[in-house]
């Protein structure tokens, strides 16, 4: 989840305006950028604890990485994350720490600014004795066992998120994920990536599984993180109808976020809590709670990025449904989106993929791939059928782009021919060499 960022003040005067700030980020296609979003949770190199946020814990490893020429960000005189060249480091309410990428023209840049990110964490954390091991859930520790981190927006979360679903608490402490974030050309543009996005995001969090263990043990799912989001919050979550609506863009996106309640807004450096309640009527002049405030294009940008749908639209969209994992496999997920999305024959080739179901029955096998990955069924054969043809197309697609970036996605054609996943792989080292002992993933998955 992002930084805090700076207030746009403009007072909100119509729902077109507020089309008109997210249609601000359509670009030219030679101008399009991949910027990777990655999270990992810390342990105790003894024992494999969750690390706490001080002492000896987070803060240090934000310090630790500061002196190496980051700026922090502040969250009331706590230090919550660092920014530099366009990249940033951000806490997850766990204290997963997460890189987020600065917007880069090849997934090769990608690659050299994870390898960084990995050196300089190494280089901070071994004094520490700390590691980073980037999975989909927390595969030892207790809810209660996770620290939580000193950022003011967790704390509205934390409240509210029991209020509205039964795993709203696991998604925020023990969970973490990979994405990647592209670019748009147009409003069309944006709506065919976001309706081919939105609807082979299942097939991504089938191919990036890397979450079977909870609290130790085998918890019956590949990937354990994407069933947490089918109960965490159902006004902001999933792959809403209204997104394949006739009609449907900017401005019908902005008048539906406008109905997902609040969070917080943000004054004078603090964030006041109005979890539950409605920008809509905040607009209208009816919520009692922010009498008195006018709604700003800032207040806005806040508010959409309270929104957790698979791909969610900010001005550019976020391929949000996949596993953390392995290195490889984060060059992967960013390369498996930026193959279908970026060449224009991958992208109408996509477009016919998905064209060839109802939306919802694609949409459907979301619930079943947290547990049976690509062996989901679908129609008369299974995800892994569905998947093939995805990866064959962004293979294509990188491969047109013409830099070479086709190597990326190797390990996705190995699984859709038969390998196993990271999860299915990890079962297989539980049940095996590691006699049941689901801690041994911790050095073995460490960055």
């Amino acid at each position: 989840m992002s930084n805090p960022g700076e207030q746009d003040g403009t007072p909100i005067t119509s729902v077109r305006q507020l089309a008109d700030y997210l249609a601000v980020g359509a670009k030219p296609r030679e101008n399009f950028k991949i910027g990777t979003e990655h999270e990992k949770f810390g342990f105790a190199r003894a024992g494999y604890a969750p690390p706490p946020y001080e002492p000896g814990g987070i803060r240090a490893m934000l310090e630790g990485i500061r002196a190496l020429g980051w700026a922090p960000i502040e969250d009331r005189g706590a230090l919550i994350g660092l920014k530099h060249a366009g990249e940033s480091v951000s806490l997850e309410p766990g204290g997963q720490f997460e890189l987020s990428g600065a917007p880069l023209a090849t997934l090769h840049e990608t690659r050299a600014e994870l390898d960084r990110h990995f050196a300089d964490v190494h280089r901070v954390a071994e004094p520490l004795g700390l590691g980073f091991a980037p999975l989909g859930f927390h595969p030892t520790a207790t809810r209660a066992q996770m620290p939580f981190m000193p950022k003011s927006r967790y704390v509205i979360m934390r409240r509210y998120m029991q209020l509205v679903g039964t795993l709203g608490l696991d998604m925020m402490l023990r969970t973490c994920t990979v994405q990647v974030n592209l670019d748009f050309a147009s409003e069309t543009d944006m709506l065919r990536k976001l309706r081919v996005g939105l609807l082979l995001q299942p097939v991504a969090t089938a191919l990036f599984a890397n979450s079977p263990f909870t609290e130790g043990k085998p918890n019956g799912f590949l990937s354990a993180r994407a069933n947490v989001w089918t109960d965490t919050d159902a006004d902001r979550t999933g792959i809403p109808a209204v997104f394949f609506e006739e009609g449907f863009g900017f401005e019908r996106y902005a008048d539906w976020l406008l109905d997902v309640p609040m969070y917080f807004v943000a004054r004078d450096g603090k964030l006041l809590d109005v979890a539950g309640s409605s920008f809509r009527n905040w607009l209208a002049g009816k919520n009692p709670q922010l009498a008195g405030m006018t709604p700003t294009l800032g207040d806005f940008a806040d508010h959409y990025t309270t929104v957790f749908t698979e791909v969610r639209l900010k001005r550019f969209l976020e391929m949000r449904g996949a596993d953390a994992g392995s290195p490889a496999m984060m060059l992967a997920q960013s390369a498996f989106w930026v193959g279908l999305l970026y060449d224009e024959a991958a992208l109408e080739a996509a477009v016919r993929l998905i064209g060839a179901y109802p939306w919802r029955e694609l949409a459907a096998i979301r619930a079943a791939v947290p547990r049976q990955g690509l062996g989901a069924p679908l129609r008369a054969g299974t995800v892994r059928d569905l998947a093939r043809d995805a990866v064959a197309i962004a293979s294509d697609g990188l491969r047109a782009r013409g830099f070479g970036e086709e190597v990326y996605i190797q390990s996705l054609q190995a699984i859709v021919a038969g390998a196993p996943t990271q999860a299915e792989h990890w079962l297989s080292r539980y049940h095996g060499d590691w006699q049941g002992d689901a801690s041994r993933i911790f050095d073995e998955a460490a960055i």
